[in-house]
């Protein structure tokens, strides 16, 4: 059915998606042009042929000495046609911003922070754009392949975790 997927973005864009291939699971892929992704991924989530209702992975690739050097990948699902399609958009490194696609898939949320966070990549209309693993005052995106292995961060004091953040205790009892 992924085939189908494919087929159905090609005609509807026919110069936005190119490069249609079948992944590694049968998992049919194509590239999207970086300033169409939000149009592209509304038209799979809203078409009741193809019904992409649930974004379950989105992340980024460095590519290091490649241009463009990064790459975010849109890994889709529908649970009512039971069907994936992957989606590449390449992203170059002077201009590392994309348009959000939370206003599609709310889970979306966190794959974006993650994103900004470990490789440096921002998405314009996100409703909270901050980072999501490390801590404000880390300098960098460790994710990314020039980052220092042994680089060193600024000390920064401890901080009061809001009662709210707090998990149970080392018992388990708290």
């Amino acid at each position: 059915m992924a085939k189908d997927v494919i087929d159905a973005l090609v005609a509807r864009f026919p110069r936005i998606v190119t490069d249609a291939y079948e992944g590694p699971g049968g998992d049919d892929a194509c590239f999207v042009r970086k300033d169409q992704i939000v149009e592209v991924c509304r038209f799979l989530k809203e078409d009741p042929r193809l019904a992409f209702n649930m974004a379950p992975y989105i992340t980024a690739v460095d590519y290091l000495g490649q241009e463009p050097r990064f790459e975010v990948v849109y890994n889709l699902y529908s649970t009512s046609k039971n069907h994936r399609v992957r989606l590449r958009v390449k992203v170059a490194e002077e201009d590392a911003v994309l348009a959000s696609v939370t206003g599609l898939w709310r889970g979306a949320d966190w794959f974006e922070r993650y994103c900004y966070d470990m490789y440096g990549l921002t998405f314009t209309g996100h409703p909270d754009m901050r980072r999501l693993f490390m801590y404000d005052e880390f300098v960098g995106h460790p994710l990314r392949k020039d980052y220092p292995l042994r680089g060193r961060q600024p000390l920064v004091e401890e901080r009061d975790v809001p009662e709210a953040f707090r998990g149970p205790g080392p018992s388990g009892r708290d």
